[in-house]
């Protein structure tokens, strides 16, 4: 990485989403991916889906390694402004489910997330103990 670096908006990341034209915002760095789409281990669908957004959360969740995080230096073309929010998030779980409530702060949908989450796997444990009591 060069010692100046060019700073981009959210929405002006967000206009590289295309196979042709793929970036990704890790840890508020600007990754053009593009040349990177048919060697991701993962697949490319998987770094389309997160074109022209931030992919913080789910490189950090995946668990990349320091190889990985060596590579980006490759693909690294600037920074997020900070100071500028996106204006529109990536598909939450929420989204799908109607509209319930406002989310607007990151820190709700994941802690809202979590929940249904949790929720979730109460339902399939009760299911399990209602199957194991009928049988």
């Amino acid at each position: 990485m060069g010692a100046e670096s060019k700073v981009f908006s959210h929405s002006e990341v967000s206009a590289h989403n295309t196979p042709e034209d793929c970036w990704v915002i890790i840890n508020a760095k600007v990754y053009n991916v593009t040349s990177y789409l048919n060697d991701h281990p993962g697949g490319d669908d998987v770094l389309l889906t997160a074109a022209g957004k931030d992919a913080s959360e789910e490189f950090e969740d995946v668990g990349h390694g320091s190889a990985a995080r060596l590579m980006l230096d490759e693909f690294y073309v600037g920074e997020v402004d900070p100071s500028i929010k996106p204006t529109v998030e990536a598909t939450t779980v929420l989204e799908f489910l109607g509209p319930t409530r406002d989310v607007k702060d990151k820190s709700s949908r994941v802690s809202t997330n979590k929940l249904l989450y949790f929720v979730f796997a109460l339902a399939i444990i009760a299911m399990g103990v209602a199957f194991v009591s009928s049988t």
